[in-house]
């Protein structure tokens, strides 16, 4: 498709204006990616700081409930628990990326408690959905993009995505359940 454009522009003497398009989509990129670089180490900072500060322990506590009946492999106070956790926390404020390297750390804190290291088990495969469809109460990284890309209110997508992201939460954990038994 490349090779075809530049024919293409060449073809139709447009060659000036696809090499503005190339470096003006490539100058807009490097600035995406430096002001979501920096909304996502501020975020990962944070959550580093609120894991050491024992944050994770009362956010453990206060999801055991929950956490309980849908990773019922892991004891409460163990290091996979914690780092689900802390995965939740980064998806309910919407960090998208920086939720990632939480992400797996926990299934690698998961795994280390797995019977059969080759295949993950039950909790392994619900923590997957939970992830996957994680519920945002703050949509950060999409109210960034917003912003960026000159949006006057950048978080009226809220209600939008919290009523999509806990619909599919909500089938996923039922589709899940159901492929258990």
């Amino acid at each position: 498709m490349i090779i075809l454009s530049i024919i293409c522009a060449i073809v139709t003497d447009n060659m000036g204006k696809v090499s503005s398009a190339i470096l003006g989509g490539a100058t807009d990129a490097i600035q995406l990616l430096i002001s979501m670089a920096g909304m996502m180490s501020l975020w990962t900072g944070l959550m580093k700081i609120a894991e050491l500060g024992g944050l994770t322990a009362i956010l453990a506590k206060f999801f055991k409930p929950i956490l309980k009946r849908l990773f019922p492999d892991y004891p409460e106070d163990s290091p996979a628990i914690k780092a689900i956790c802390m995965n939740i926390t980064a998806n309910l404020l919407g960090l998208g990326n920086a939720a990632t390297p939480m992400g797996i750390k926990a299934m690698k804190e998961m795994n280390k408690l797995n019977k059969d290291k080759s295949v993950a088990n039950n909790s392994m495969i619900m923590f997957i959905i939970f992830n996957t469809s994680s519920i945002q109460l703050i949509p950060t990284m999409m109210s960034v993009l917003r912003q960026k890309h000159g949006s006057i209110s950048p978080f009226d997508v809220i209600p939008a995505i919290l009523l999509t992201s806990l619909c599919s939460l909500i089938i996923g954990i039922i589709a899940t359940k159901i492929s258990e038994k």
